[in-house]
């Protein structure tokens, strides 16, 4: 279960993220990146696709047993390349 409000909602909004999208770019195949410390919490970068393969960067952090998206974002053209070739290689193709 993800925890959406409307701070959440309206900071990926001005990245022109919707919440199911960043919630497919979680769902669909996910990449870890990155585990970081920030504002005294755990958070994690994962890159995702939709289901209209736009790939996103995106940010969580765990609150109680739901899953906060923090930010979300398109990703760069170098981690878009990343995902792709992870995909590939999970893929086996």
């Amino acid at each position: 279960m993800f925890d959406w409000d409307a701070n959440n909602i309206s900071h990926i909004g001005r990245h022109n993220v919707t919440p199911e999208e960043a919630e497919q770019a979680l769902s669909i195949f996910p990449v870890d990146v990155t585990r970081q410390y920030q504002e005294g919490e755990e958070r994690f970068l994962q890159i995702g696709a939709t289901s209209g393969l736009r790939v996103l960067v995106v940010v969580t952090t765990w609150r109680g047993d739901l899953l906060r998206v923090v930010r979300a974002y398109n990703a760069p053209t170098a981690l878009q390349k990343f995902y792709w070739e992870e995909r590939k290689e999970f893929d086996g193709n």
